[in-house]
């Protein structure tokens, strides 16, 4: 019980929103794969020259209908949360086929800090954190793939949309008189907020662009 609890709450700290678990890869279905998954599975939505396999997205309804029990959260119904989740991992792809035609990486060394951390932010060492992965049916491996995923997300979004967040001194001094903060926590709300709106019009706007053929068809 305590290894679910913590692996789950680790995806959770290395994840944020949007997990990462489930993308396309380029180079298909897992090897790890029993031979009748890869004969079933199938394509359940085709994101521009990339595709997301129906057994991707199993996996993350299984990782998200987790999260929401841990967090003693009541569920939607079954295919309104696949849809949901479909959704995010289109987003996700986008983001990501974006990311590798701007020639975007994350490097070993990044990667392996990151890692690192989200094992000492849940007490452990990072031995210890992949035996807690590995009693939850996940593995060390799957996880930095995610955590990858999501460093590459975020370097895009900064140049997309962080980038174009602009704060003057009079919001700041507004902020100040309004909610008593220091300037640096008007700031950095501030900040948080304009990124937050930017962020929403932005996927609007990437979404909108792709091309998309959402193929999941309940069975």
């Amino acid at each position: 019980m305590r290894s679910r609890r913590i692996a789950t709450l680790a995806l959770a700290l290395c994840l944020a929103a949007l997990p990462l678990a489930g993308q396309a890869q380029d180079a298909g279905p897992s090897d790890a794969q029993p031979m009748g998954r890869q004969a079933l599975d199938r394509i359940v939505a085709v994101v521009n020259d990339g595709a997301i396999m129906h057994s991707e997205l199993e996996e993350r309804v299984a990782q998200t209908r987790s999260q929401i029990a841990r967090q003693e959260q009541g569920a939607p119904p079954d295919d309104v949360l696949r849809r949901q989740v479909l959704d995010r991992m289109i987003v996700e792809e986008i983001q990501l086929q974006m990311a590798r035609d701007a020639n975007l990486s994350v490097d070993d060394t990044e990667l392996n800090g990151q890692v690192r951390a989200i094992a000492e932010n849940n007490g452990m060492t990072l031995d210890q954190f992949a035996d807690a992965l590995e009693a939850d049916g996940l593995s060390l491996a799957v996880v930095r793939d995610q955590v990858r995923r999501e460093l590459m997300m975020r370097q895009l979004q900064q140049r997309q949309v962080a980038s174009r967040v602009n704060i003057s001194e009079r919001e700041v001094d507004r902020f100040v008189e309004q909610q008593g903060a220091s300037r640096e926590q008007a700031r950095q709300a501030l900040f948080q907020r304009k990124v937050n709106a930017e962020m929403e019009e932005w996927i609007q706007e990437i979404r909108s662009r792709a091309f998309v053929d959402n193929r999941l068809v309940e069975r």
